[in-house]
Protein backbone atom coordinates (compact mmCIF):
# COMPACT_ATOMS: atom_id res chain seq x y z
CA UNK A 1 0.00 0.00 0.00
CA UNK A 2 1.73 3.61 -0.75
CA UNK A 3 0.98 6.44 1.19
CA UNK A 4 -0.30 8.84 -1.60
CA UNK A 5 -4.07 10.07 -1.31
CA UNK A 6 -6.13 9.53 -4.76
CA UNK A 7 -8.83 12.28 -5.18
CA UNK A 8 -11.90 13.12 -7.15
CA UNK A 9 -12.95 16.25 -7.72
CA UNK A 10 -16.69 16.86 -9.02
CA UNK A 11 -17.48 19.39 -11.29
CA UNK A 12 -19.64 21.72 -8.92
CA UNK A 13 -16.49 22.31 -6.81
CA UNK A 14 -14.19 22.68 -9.98
CA UNK A 15 -16.38 25.60 -10.73
CA UNK A 16 -14.75 27.15 -8.01
CA UNK A 17 -11.06 27.17 -8.58
CA UNK A 18 -9.94 29.29 -5.72
CA UNK A 19 -12.01 27.22 -3.29
CA UNK A 20 -10.40 23.82 -4.66
CA UNK A 21 -7.10 25.33 -4.63
CA UNK A 22 -7.28 26.49 -0.60
CA UNK A 23 -9.78 23.78 0.67
CA UNK A 24 -8.03 20.73 -0.89
CA UNK A 25 -4.85 21.69 -2.63
CA UNK A 26 -3.46 23.32 0.39
CA UNK A 27 -5.52 21.23 2.73
CA UNK A 28 -4.14 18.11 2.70
CA UNK A 29 -7.67 15.86 3.71
CA UNK A 30 -5.44 13.59 5.76
CA UNK A 31 -2.17 14.52 7.52
CA UNK A 32 0.88 14.80 5.06
CA UNK A 33 2.58 17.31 2.46
CA UNK A 34 1.38 19.25 -0.42
CA UNK A 35 1.99 16.24 -2.63
CA UNK A 36 1.80 12.24 -2.65
CA UNK A 37 -1.37 13.02 -3.95
CA UNK A 38 -3.49 12.51 -7.36
CA UNK A 39 -6.50 14.55 -8.29
CA UNK A 40 -8.50 13.04 -10.96
CA UNK A 41 -11.19 15.83 -12.01
CA UNK A 42 -14.64 15.67 -13.46
CA UNK A 43 -15.40 18.53 -16.48
CA UNK A 44 -16.95 21.94 -15.06
CA UNK A 45 -20.59 21.86 -14.00
CA UNK A 46 -22.83 21.84 -16.80
CA UNK A 47 -20.35 20.87 -19.38
CA UNK A 48 -20.63 17.64 -20.21
CA UNK A 49 -24.40 17.87 -20.16
CA UNK A 50 -24.05 20.83 -23.20
CA UNK A 51 -21.61 17.92 -24.89
CA UNK A 52 -23.96 14.83 -24.41
CA UNK A 53 -27.79 15.77 -22.94
CA UNK A 54 -28.63 17.35 -19.48
CA UNK A 55 -28.55 14.48 -17.15
CA UNK A 56 -31.56 15.60 -15.08
CA UNK A 57 -33.30 17.09 -18.02
CA UNK A 58 -32.99 14.73 -21.08
CA UNK A 59 -32.02 18.12 -23.47
CA UNK A 60 -29.68 16.94 -26.09
CA UNK A 61 -26.37 18.52 -26.30
CA UNK A 62 -24.14 18.53 -29.17
CA UNK A 63 -24.21 14.30 -29.26
CA UNK A 64 -28.33 14.22 -28.44
CA UNK A 65 -28.29 16.73 -31.56
CA UNK A 66 -25.56 14.63 -33.47
CA UNK A 67 -27.40 11.65 -32.96
CA UNK A 68 -30.74 12.32 -33.95
CA UNK A 69 -31.13 13.13 -36.86
CA UNK A 70 -28.10 12.62 -40.56
CA UNK A 71 -29.36 15.98 -42.18
CA UNK A 72 -29.78 18.72 -39.06
CA UNK A 73 -27.16 20.70 -38.37
CA UNK A 74 -28.64 21.50 -34.88
CA UNK A 75 -25.68 19.88 -33.35
CA UNK A 76 -23.33 22.95 -34.89
CA UNK A 77 -25.10 25.77 -33.23
CA UNK A 78 -24.89 23.68 -29.80
CA UNK A 79 -21.05 23.25 -30.68
CA UNK A 80 -21.04 27.30 -30.87
CA UNK A 81 -22.84 27.72 -27.42
CA UNK A 82 -20.60 24.79 -25.54
CA UNK A 83 -17.04 27.03 -27.73
CA UNK A 84 -19.04 30.18 -25.93
CA UNK A 85 -19.47 29.24 -22.51
CA UNK A 86 -15.77 26.81 -22.63
CA UNK A 87 -14.12 30.62 -23.40
CA UNK A 88 -16.17 32.15 -20.83
CA UNK A 89 -14.77 29.58 -18.02
CA UNK A 90 -10.73 30.21 -19.41
CA UNK A 91 -11.12 33.76 -19.14
CA UNK A 92 -12.93 33.69 -15.60
CA UNK A 93 -10.24 31.35 -14.46
CA UNK A 94 -7.11 32.81 -16.09
CA UNK A 95 -8.20 36.83 -17.28
CA UNK A 96 -6.36 38.49 -20.21
CA UNK A 97 -2.82 37.45 -20.95
CA UNK A 98 -0.56 34.76 -22.32
CA UNK A 99 -1.69 31.84 -20.20
CA UNK A 100 -5.68 32.66 -21.49
CA UNK A 101 -4.13 32.42 -25.19
CA UNK A 102 -2.76 28.95 -23.95
CA UNK A 103 -5.49 27.62 -22.41
CA UNK A 104 -8.02 28.60 -25.80
CA UNK A 105 -5.40 26.92 -27.88
CA UNK A 106 -5.75 23.86 -26.25
CA UNK A 107 -9.64 23.95 -26.16
CA UNK A 108 -9.97 25.41 -29.72
CA UNK A 109 -8.16 22.39 -30.88
CA UNK A 110 -10.20 20.09 -29.36
CA UNK A 111 -13.45 21.57 -30.56
CA UNK A 112 -12.12 22.34 -33.99
CA UNK A 113 -11.11 18.40 -34.45
CA UNK A 114 -14.40 17.20 -33.26
CA UNK A 115 -16.81 19.78 -35.13
CA UNK A 116 -14.56 18.13 -38.53
CA UNK A 117 -14.65 14.95 -37.34
CA UNK A 118 -18.61 14.87 -36.68
CA UNK A 119 -19.02 16.85 -40.07
CA UNK A 120 -17.25 14.23 -42.10
CA UNK A 121 -19.18 11.73 -40.37
CA UNK A 122 -22.78 13.07 -41.19
CA UNK A 123 -21.88 13.52 -44.84
CA UNK A 124 -20.28 10.18 -44.93
CA UNK A 125 -23.34 8.26 -43.44
CA UNK A 126 -25.47 9.91 -46.14
CA UNK A 127 -24.51 7.03 -48.13
CA UNK A 128 -26.23 4.08 -47.97
CA UNK A 129 -23.74 1.73 -46.78
CA UNK A 130 -22.98 3.31 -43.52
CA UNK A 131 -24.81 3.58 -40.97
CA UNK A 132 -24.31 6.15 -38.02
CA UNK A 133 -25.91 3.94 -35.15
CA UNK A 134 -22.81 2.16 -35.30
CA UNK A 135 -20.64 4.74 -34.62
CA UNK A 136 -22.30 6.36 -31.87
CA UNK A 137 -20.73 4.97 -28.98
CA UNK A 138 -17.29 6.19 -30.16
CA UNK A 139 -18.49 10.00 -31.21
CA UNK A 140 -20.06 9.77 -27.62
CA UNK A 141 -16.96 8.79 -25.92
CA UNK A 142 -14.87 11.69 -27.90
CA UNK A 143 -17.24 14.50 -27.18
CA UNK A 144 -17.61 13.30 -23.35
CA UNK A 145 -13.40 12.86 -23.49
CA UNK A 146 -13.23 17.19 -24.13
CA UNK A 147 -14.78 18.25 -20.79
CA UNK A 148 -12.39 16.86 -18.52
CA UNK A 149 -9.34 17.53 -20.85
CA UNK A 150 -10.61 21.05 -21.00
CA UNK A 151 -10.48 21.23 -16.73
CA UNK A 152 -7.81 19.04 -15.97
CA UNK A 153 -5.38 21.49 -18.18
CA UNK A 154 -6.57 24.15 -17.13
CA UNK A 155 -5.83 22.85 -13.18
CA UNK A 156 -2.66 21.84 -14.07
CA UNK A 157 -1.51 25.05 -15.39
CA UNK A 158 -3.14 27.60 -12.79
CA UNK A 159 -1.86 25.22 -10.09
CA UNK A 160 1.33 25.59 -11.72
CA UNK A 161 0.91 29.38 -11.98
CA UNK A 162 0.54 29.16 -8.30
CA UNK A 163 3.45 27.89 -6.98
CA UNK A 164 2.76 23.88 -7.72
CA UNK A 165 4.52 21.44 -9.49
CA UNK A 166 1.52 20.44 -10.93
CA UNK A 167 1.57 18.23 -14.25
CA UNK A 168 -1.10 17.31 -16.59
CA UNK A 169 -2.13 13.94 -16.81
CA UNK A 170 -3.87 13.07 -20.12
CA UNK A 171 -5.42 9.32 -20.07
CA UNK A 172 -8.01 10.36 -23.14
CA UNK A 173 -5.92 9.15 -25.80
CA UNK A 174 -6.79 11.72 -27.93
CA UNK A 175 -5.75 11.29 -31.71
CA UNK A 176 -4.03 8.01 -30.91
CA UNK A 177 -3.35 5.11 -32.92
CA UNK A 178 -3.55 2.67 -30.29
CA UNK A 179 -6.16 1.26 -28.45
CA UNK A 180 -5.06 0.03 -24.42
CA UNK A 181 -7.31 -1.48 -21.43
CA UNK A 182 -8.05 1.06 -18.55
CA UNK A 183 -5.38 -0.40 -16.60
CA UNK A 184 -2.67 0.28 -19.20
CA UNK A 185 -3.49 3.10 -20.42
CA UNK A 186 -3.17 4.27 -16.04
CA UNK A 187 -0.41 2.10 -15.75
CA UNK A 188 1.75 3.68 -18.69
CA UNK A 189 0.95 7.20 -17.47
CA UNK A 190 1.91 6.95 -14.52
CA UNK A 191 5.25 5.15 -15.22
CA UNK A 192 7.39 8.24 -15.18
CA UNK A 193 5.49 10.35 -12.09
CA UNK A 194 7.02 11.15 -8.92
CA UNK A 195 4.09 11.53 -6.56
CA UNK A 196 6.74 13.46 -3.88
CA UNK A 197 7.47 16.12 -5.93
CA UNK A 198 4.77 16.35 -8.35
CA UNK A 199 1.21 16.71 -8.08
CA UNK A 200 -0.59 14.86 -11.39
CA UNK A 201 -4.00 16.33 -12.70
CA UNK A 202 -5.73 13.65 -14.21
CA UNK A 203 -8.39 13.42 -16.77
CA UNK A 204 -11.86 12.09 -15.25
CA UNK A 205 -12.46 10.46 -18.93
CA UNK A 206 -9.74 7.48 -19.82
CA UNK A 207 -10.25 6.05 -23.31
CA UNK A 208 -10.21 2.43 -23.16
CA UNK A 209 -10.61 -0.24 -25.83
CA UNK A 210 -13.68 -1.65 -24.25
CA UNK A 211 -15.14 1.91 -24.03
CA UNK A 212 -16.17 3.73 -20.52
CA UNK A 213 -19.40 4.53 -21.33
CA UNK A 214 -20.87 1.49 -22.35
CA UNK A 215 -20.48 0.40 -19.35
CA UNK A 216 -20.86 3.31 -16.93
CA UNK A 217 -22.18 5.88 -18.81
CA UNK A 218 -22.15 9.78 -17.05
CA UNK A 219 -20.32 7.55 -14.27
CA UNK A 220 -16.55 6.82 -15.63
CA UNK A 221 -14.87 9.60 -13.86
CA UNK A 222 -15.00 7.49 -10.75
CA UNK A 223 -13.98 4.30 -12.40
CA UNK A 224 -11.24 6.00 -13.90
CA UNK A 225 -10.37 7.16 -10.35
CA UNK A 226 -10.82 3.80 -8.79
CA UNK A 227 -8.93 2.18 -10.96
CA UNK A 228 -5.67 4.76 -10.68
CA UNK A 229 -6.61 4.19 -6.80
CA UNK A 230 -6.01 0.30 -7.58
CA UNK A 231 -3.50 0.11 -9.62
CA UNK A 232 -1.03 2.80 -7.73
CA UNK A 233 -2.06 0.94 -4.52
CA UNK A 234 -3.15 4.27 -2.39
CA UNK A 235 -3.61 4.51 1.06
CA UNK A 236 -6.89 6.07 0.76
CA UNK A 237 -9.46 7.21 -1.77
CA UNK A 238 -11.12 10.94 -1.47
CA UNK A 239 -14.16 11.98 -3.44
CA UNK A 240 -14.25 15.97 -2.88
CA UNK A 241 -18.36 17.26 -3.52
CA UNK A 242 -20.08 20.11 -2.90
CA UNK A 243 -22.38 18.93 -0.18
CA UNK A 244 -21.51 16.36 2.99
CA UNK A 245 -23.17 12.99 2.95
CA UNK A 246 -25.89 13.14 5.65
CA UNK A 247 -28.90 11.43 7.18
CA UNK A 248 -30.52 13.19 4.73
CA UNK A 249 -30.89 16.01 2.52
CA UNK A 250 -30.95 19.27 4.36
CA UNK A 251 -33.39 21.23 2.16
CA UNK A 252 -35.90 18.53 2.74
CA UNK A 253 -35.30 18.09 6.23
CA UNK A 254 -33.43 21.19 7.35
CA UNK A 255 -30.41 22.33 8.10
CA UNK A 256 -30.44 22.09 11.70
CA UNK A 257 -32.15 18.54 11.31
CA UNK A 258 -29.79 16.69 8.84
CA UNK A 259 -26.17 15.93 10.02
CA UNK A 260 -22.92 14.29 8.12
CA UNK A 261 -22.44 11.06 8.53
CA UNK A 262 -18.66 9.86 10.19
CA UNK A 263 -18.84 6.31 8.97
CA UNK A 264 -20.77 3.71 6.67
CA UNK A 265 -19.31 0.95 4.40
CA UNK A 266 -19.83 -0.36 1.12
CA UNK A 267 -23.04 -1.66 0.88
CA UNK A 268 -24.57 1.26 2.50
CA UNK A 269 -22.89 3.35 -0.92
CA UNK A 270 -24.40 0.87 -3.28
CA UNK A 271 -28.27 1.64 -1.86
CA UNK A 272 -27.78 5.03 -2.10
CA UNK A 273 -26.12 5.30 -5.91
CA UNK A 274 -28.95 2.47 -6.69
CA UNK A 275 -31.30 5.71 -5.59
CA UNK A 276 -29.20 8.16 -7.79
CA UNK A 277 -27.72 9.92 -4.82
CA UNK A 278 -24.22 7.74 -5.57
CA UNK A 279 -21.04 8.64 -3.39
CA UNK A 280 -19.65 7.09 -5.83
CA UNK A 281 -20.88 4.23 -8.67
CA UNK A 282 -20.59 0.48 -7.32
CA UNK A 283 -18.47 -1.06 -9.85
CA UNK A 284 -16.06 1.70 -9.00
CA UNK A 285 -16.42 0.95 -5.16
CA UNK A 286 -15.99 -2.89 -6.16
CA UNK A 287 -12.29 -2.15 -6.78
CA UNK A 288 -11.43 -0.35 -3.39
CA UNK A 289 -13.90 -2.41 -1.71
CA UNK A 290 -11.47 -5.55 -2.66
CA UNK A 291 -8.31 -3.62 -2.24
CA UNK A 292 -9.13 -2.92 1.17
CA UNK A 293 -8.91 0.74 0.07
CA UNK A 294 -11.08 3.27 2.06
CA UNK A 295 -12.98 6.06 0.35
CA UNK A 296 -13.36 8.90 2.39
CA UNK A 297 -16.41 11.82 0.69
CA UNK A 298 -15.58 15.65 2.01
CA UNK A 299 -17.20 18.66 1.44
CA UNK A 300 -14.84 21.08 -0.61
CA UNK A 301 -16.63 24.13 1.07
CA UNK A 302 -15.84 22.67 4.59
CA UNK A 303 -12.36 21.77 4.78
CA UNK A 304 -11.97 21.14 8.25
CA UNK A 305 -14.55 18.53 8.71
CA UNK A 306 -13.08 15.19 8.13
CA UNK A 307 -16.24 13.92 5.93
CA UNK A 308 -17.42 10.24 5.94
CA UNK A 309 -15.18 7.68 5.61
CA UNK A 310 -16.45 4.59 3.86
CA UNK A 311 -14.61 1.08 4.28
CA UNK A 312 -15.97 -2.30 3.10
CA UNK A 313 -15.90 -3.87 7.44
CA UNK A 314 -17.69 -1.23 9.18
CA UNK A 315 -20.43 -1.76 10.92
CA UNK A 316 -22.40 0.59 13.80
CA UNK A 317 -21.77 -0.20 16.76
CA UNK A 318 -25.76 -0.41 17.90
CA UNK A 319 -28.36 -1.52 15.09
CA UNK A 320 -29.47 1.80 13.49
CA UNK A 321 -31.17 3.81 10.76
CA UNK A 322 -28.44 5.91 9.39
CA UNK A 323 -30.01 7.57 5.95
CA UNK A 324 -33.43 8.50 4.83
CA UNK A 325 -32.98 8.72 0.81
CA UNK A 326 -34.60 8.40 -1.71
CA UNK A 327 -35.64 9.81 -5.26
CA UNK A 328 -38.92 10.88 -7.09
CA UNK A 329 -39.98 10.59 -11.10
CA UNK A 330 -40.17 6.73 -10.74
CA UNK A 331 -42.35 5.16 -12.89
CA UNK A 332 -44.06 1.91 -11.63
CA UNK A 333 -44.53 -0.44 -15.12
CA UNK A 334 -46.87 -2.95 -14.27
CA UNK A 335 -47.70 -6.41 -16.44
CA UNK A 336 -50.56 -8.48 -15.28
CA UNK A 337 -51.54 -11.59 -17.42
CA UNK A 338 -53.56 -14.67 -15.66
CA UNK A 339 -51.30 -17.18 -17.85
CA UNK A 340 -48.49 -15.93 -15.80
CA UNK A 341 -48.63 -18.08 -12.80
CA UNK A 342 -45.99 -20.70 -13.60
CA UNK A 343 -44.18 -19.24 -16.07
CA UNK A 344 -42.93 -16.07 -14.34
CA UNK A 345 -39.62 -16.76 -15.76
CA UNK A 346 -40.44 -16.50 -19.48
CA UNK A 347 -42.32 -12.87 -18.71
CA UNK A 348 -39.62 -11.60 -16.58
CA UNK A 349 -36.79 -12.46 -18.99
CA UNK A 350 -38.31 -10.35 -21.62
CA UNK A 351 -39.45 -7.70 -19.59
CA UNK A 352 -35.52 -7.16 -18.09
CA UNK A 353 -34.34 -7.59 -22.05
CA UNK A 354 -36.85 -4.65 -22.96
CA UNK A 355 -35.64 -2.67 -20.02
CA UNK A 356 -31.89 -3.45 -20.94
CA UNK A 357 -32.70 -2.45 -24.73
CA UNK A 358 -34.33 1.20 -23.49
CA UNK A 359 -31.42 1.33 -21.18
CA UNK A 360 -34.18 2.11 -18.31
CA UNK A 361 -32.60 1.31 -14.94
CA UNK A 362 -34.01 -0.31 -11.81
CA UNK A 363 -34.59 0.94 -8.64
CA UNK A 364 -36.81 -1.93 -7.73
CA UNK A 365 -39.15 -4.87 -8.44
CA UNK A 366 -42.39 -6.85 -6.93
CA UNK A 367 -43.27 -10.11 -8.43
CA UNK A 368 -46.21 -12.36 -7.04
CA UNK A 369 -48.17 -15.21 -9.63
CA UNK A 370 -49.66 -13.59 -12.08
CA UNK A 371 -47.48 -9.84 -11.33
CA UNK A 372 -44.46 -8.23 -12.28
CA UNK A 373 -44.00 -4.51 -11.43
CA UNK A 374 -40.86 -2.76 -12.30
CA UNK A 375 -39.88 0.36 -10.70
CA UNK A 376 -37.81 2.28 -13.16
CA UNK A 377 -35.69 5.57 -13.30
CA UNK A 378 -35.78 7.21 -16.94
CA UNK A 379 -38.16 9.27 -18.85
CA UNK A 380 -41.96 8.82 -20.43
CA UNK A 381 -40.83 8.24 -23.84
CA UNK A 382 -38.98 5.16 -22.50
CA UNK A 383 -41.65 3.76 -20.48
CA UNK A 384 -44.09 3.94 -23.67
CA UNK A 385 -41.41 2.24 -25.69
CA UNK A 386 -41.63 -0.27 -23.25
CA UNK A 387 -44.70 -0.67 -22.61
CA UNK A 388 -45.56 -0.93 -26.51
CA UNK A 389 -43.00 -4.17 -26.64
CA UNK A 390 -44.57 -5.93 -23.84
CA UNK A 391 -47.96 -5.43 -25.24
CA UNK A 392 -46.87 -6.76 -28.29
CA UNK A 393 -45.05 -9.41 -26.79
CA UNK A 394 -47.72 -10.78 -24.18
CA UNK A 395 -51.44 -9.39 -26.53
CA UNK A 396 -53.44 -10.57 -23.58
CA UNK A 397 -51.57 -9.23 -20.82
CA UNK A 398 -53.14 -5.88 -18.93
CA UNK A 399 -50.85 -3.18 -18.35
CA UNK A 400 -50.31 -0.19 -16.08
CA UNK A 401 -47.94 2.81 -15.17
CA UNK A 402 -48.05 4.64 -12.28
CA UNK A 403 -45.26 7.79 -11.41
CA UNK A 404 -44.12 7.11 -7.46
CA UNK A 405 -41.39 8.04 -5.33
CA UNK A 406 -39.37 5.56 -3.41
CA UNK A 407 -38.08 6.38 0.23
CA UNK A 408 -35.10 4.32 1.77
CA UNK A 409 -34.06 4.03 5.35
CA UNK A 410 -30.60 2.31 4.84
CA UNK A 411 -27.79 1.84 7.66
CA UNK A 412 -24.66 -0.78 8.06
CA UNK A 413 -27.18 -2.90 10.76
CA UNK A 414 -30.90 -2.39 11.12
CA UNK A 415 -31.69 -5.61 12.19
CA UNK A 416 -34.18 -3.76 14.96
CA UNK A 417 -37.13 -5.59 16.18
CA UNK A 418 -40.32 -3.94 15.13
CA UNK A 419 -38.49 -1.21 12.66
CA UNK A 420 -40.48 -2.24 9.79
CA UNK A 421 -43.72 -1.89 11.77
CA UNK A 422 -42.33 1.17 13.54
CA UNK A 423 -41.74 3.29 10.03
CA UNK A 424 -44.86 2.09 8.53
CA UNK A 425 -47.07 3.79 11.22
CA UNK A 426 -45.19 6.67 11.28
CA UNK A 427 -45.76 7.38 7.58
CA UNK A 428 -49.18 5.37 8.71
CA UNK A 429 -49.60 8.80 11.62
CA UNK A 430 -49.01 11.38 8.87
CA UNK A 431 -51.71 9.71 6.15
CA UNK A 432 -49.10 8.84 3.67
CA UNK A 433 -50.34 5.44 1.54
CA UNK A 434 -47.46 2.94 1.54
CA UNK A 435 -47.97 1.69 -1.84
CA UNK A 436 -45.66 -1.10 -1.89
CA UNK A 437 -42.49 -2.19 0.20
CA UNK A 438 -39.36 -4.00 0.42
CA UNK A 439 -36.99 -5.35 2.95
CA UNK A 440 -34.59 -7.74 2.04
CA UNK A 441 -33.03 -10.42 4.58
CA UNK A 442 -29.88 -8.41 4.59
CA UNK A 443 -30.92 -5.83 6.97
CA UNK A 444 -29.69 -2.88 5.11
CA UNK A 445 -32.40 -0.92 3.82
CA UNK A 446 -36.22 -0.95 3.65
CA UNK A 447 -37.67 0.93 0.61
CA UNK A 448 -41.03 2.73 0.45
CA UNK A 449 -43.12 3.15 -2.79
CA UNK A 450 -45.38 5.97 -2.06
CA UNK A 451 -47.57 8.63 -4.13
CA UNK A 452 -44.81 11.27 -6.14
CA UNK A 453 -46.67 13.59 -3.77
CA UNK A 454 -45.84 12.03 -0.23
CA UNK A 455 -41.90 12.31 -1.50
CA UNK A 456 -40.96 14.86 0.90
CA UNK A 457 -43.29 14.40 3.85
CA UNK A 458 -42.14 10.81 3.97
CA UNK A 459 -38.89 12.02 4.18
CA UNK A 460 -39.09 14.06 6.65
CA UNK A 461 -41.70 11.82 8.97
CA UNK A 462 -39.16 9.08 8.35
CA UNK A 463 -36.32 11.03 9.47
CA UNK A 464 -37.69 12.69 12.46
CA UNK A 465 -38.88 9.36 13.58
CA UNK A 466 -35.79 6.95 12.96
CA UNK A 467 -32.81 9.59 13.13
CA UNK A 468 -33.42 12.82 15.08
CA UNK A 469 -32.76 12.47 18.87
CA UNK A 470 -34.99 12.41 21.68
CA UNK A 471 -34.80 15.25 24.61
CA UNK A 472 -32.67 12.60 26.29
CA UNK A 473 -29.80 12.23 23.57
CA UNK A 474 -30.81 8.75 22.07
CA UNK A 475 -31.21 7.90 18.82
CA UNK A 476 -34.86 6.72 18.44
CA UNK A 477 -34.30 3.87 16.14
CA UNK A 478 -32.11 2.28 19.06
CA UNK A 479 -33.54 -1.09 20.33
CA UNK A 480 -35.26 0.13 23.25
Amino acid sequence: MGRHNVEKIGGTSMNDYQAVRDNIIFKPATEGDLYQRVFVVSAYGGLTDLLLENKKTGQPGVFGLFASSINDTGWQEALLKLRQRVYQINTELFGEGPLLDKANAFITARLDSSAQCLTDLQRLCRHGHFALDMHLDTVREMLASIGEAHSAWNMAHLLERDGVNACFVDLTGWQTEEHHSLDERVTEAFKTIDLAKQLPVVTGYAHSEDGLMSTFNRGYSEMTFSRIAVLTEASEAVIHKEFHLSTADPRMVGEDNAVPIGRTNYDVADQLANLGMEAIHPKAAKGLRQNDIPLRVKNTFEPEHTGTLITGDYVSRTPRVEIIAGCKSIYALEIFDQDMAGMLDRYDSHFLKLINQYKAHIVAKDINANTITHYLSTNLKVIKRIRRALGEAFPEAEMNQRKVAIVSTIGSDMQISGILAKAVGVLADEKINVLALHQSMRQVDIQFVVDENDYQPAIKALHSSLIEIDDHGRALCLAS
